[in-house]
């Protein structure tokens, strides 16, 4: 089975969960910016959690899949179609060999992730099929896919896995807005900032900037008031980190940052709320940020997980592909 690019879409690219344990050799994680729908996706499809999709970012592609299997699309509504007729998002749906799948226009979120049984079955690079845009390496030739390119799909029969139609119940679906508040834990660098500069960045409102991406968000809005220069001896980054240079507007980083980076670093941003940010729109999204503890973010986390595990089966009917 194999799924044809006919048209490619604004950037369509090879994601899984990402490529762990490789952070100290400077290789960036990378995978999808959206976990929690690549999740959901793979889960309605009978999956294994970490098979690869596809991750859509704003303006979706044409496709045709090349036999009878299943699918699901999740995270943002770009307008989902099948054969021309509009097709429901978060939920299992049994496509015909030779069938298209179109989006016909952005209405809500970023990115959109569509799984098919079996999974994307491209090489794996360091133990990860992600993409990873900026070094061209993983996914499909290390870069984001074009028209005429072929994907291979793993094998994985139809039956035993999840029937058509079923779907990830409405309360457990995120919903996605213009506007966010995010959650953050303080540090590990706040003492470089004065108590007016923390005090910026849990009262003001900051627009994702257009200059975003993959790597990172620039935030622009209030500056952030530090007490000394912004440069530090460069140490790790993790997902979520708010890194403040020295012009004091914040950038968070995302899915493919750097491994390390030198700019002090405020705030992290919990991991349950890395999929909302994944889902704000460059140059429209805004999003405030107020603190929590530790605690609270690791039951919030186990609650958001245990809730898409009691939605979808994080399926065993697939194996991965080799």
């Amino acid at each position: 089975m194999a799924v044809e690019i006919i048209s490619a879409g604004l950037l369509t690219t090879v994601q899984d969960l990402g490529r762990q344990g490789y952070q100290r050799f400077g290789v960036p994680v990378s995978g999808a910016m959206d976990a929690f729908a690549l999740q959901a996706a793979n889960g309605l499809v009978g999956n294994p959690v970490d098979a690869a999709g596809l991750e859509i970012t704003v303006a979706g592609p044409k496709l045709r899949l090349t036999r009878d299997c299943m699918i699901a699309v999740t995270g943002a509504d770009l307008g989902l179609q099948v054969q021309g007729s509009r097709a429901p998002l978060w939920t299992a749906l049994s496509i015909s060999a030779g069938a298209t799948i179109t989006f016909e226009g952005h209405r809500s979120g970023c990115r959109a992730y569509l799984a098919v049984n079996g999974g994307i079955g491209v090489p794996q690079v360091m133990g990860s099929r992600a993409t990873c845009l900026d070094a061209a390496f993983g996914g499909f030739r290390g870069r984001a896919v074009r028209a005429g390119d072929i994907l291979p799909v793993g094998a994985c029969p139809l039956e035993g896995i999840s029937r058509p139609g079923r779907s990830v119940p409405e309360h457990v679906r995120p919903r996605y807005d213009d506007s966010l508040i995010v959650r953050v834990i303080v540090g590990p660098q706040w003492d470089h900032f004065t108590e007016r500069g923390l005090h910026t960045l849990t009262s003001s409102e900051y627009l994702v900037s257009s200059a975003s991406n993959r790597t990172g968000y620039r935030l622009v809005g209030p500056a952030i008031e530090a007490r000394t220069a912004s440069d530090i001896v460069s140490d790790g980054i993790p997902l979520g980190a708010i890194q403040v240079p020295g012009d004091g507007q914040p950038i968070l980083m995302m899915a493919d940052r750097p491994t390390t980076g030198g700019y002090a670093k405020i705030a992290t941003v919990i991991s349950a709320d890395i999929p909302l940010l994944a889902q704000l729109l460059p140059g429209v999204g805004r999003l405030r940020f107020e603190t929590t503890s530790i605690e609270v973010a690791q039951a919030v986390y186990r609650r958001q997980m245990t809730k898409l595990r009691e939605s979808v089966r994080m399926g065993q009917d697939c194996e991965s592909p080799t």
